[in-house]
């Protein structure tokens, strides 16, 4: 299984739309991290950007991300790519919080952009 996660630093980009790169995790039968990659978001990564063509083919099955539009969403549900909204933090540990079963989705999106570059969301633990 591969995880993807936009990326700014080691942290999940809050902006999908705008992310430097995108980490993806690949996952073990054990449900361990085995390696990782760095994918550029040459042409940006928002919903019009092509990038959820290019992480399926990668193999990507899961997205853990902060904030995205439905456009986003839709994109990569289209390309059999579960989406995780409302994540923060170091994109290790997100990973690592998934694989331990402890985040759903959050629900929410962005039909706008924010200015404050906070929007409050923190990964919901079950």
């Amino acid at each position: 299984m591969k995880i993807a996660l936009p990326t700014k630093g080691n942290l999940i980009d809050d902006h999908f739309g705008h992310c430097e790169s995108f980490t993806v995790f690949t996952i073990n039968e054990n449900d361990e991290i085995e390696s990782h990659e760095i994918i550029p978001s040459v042409n940006g990564c928002g919903c019009k950007s092509g990038i959820a063509g290019v992480l399926k083919e990668k193999g990507v099955e899961i997205m853990l991300a902060g904030n995205m539009g439905d456009g986003a969403v839709n994109v990569l549900e289209r390309h059999d790519i579960a989406v995780f909204r409302g994540c923060r933090g170091d994109v290790t540990e997100v990973t690592r919080a998934f694989l331990r079963g402890e985040l759903n989705d959050s629900g929410e999106s962005c039909s706008h952009h924010h200015g404050d570059g906070d929007h409050g969301h923190q990964c919901h633990h079950s």
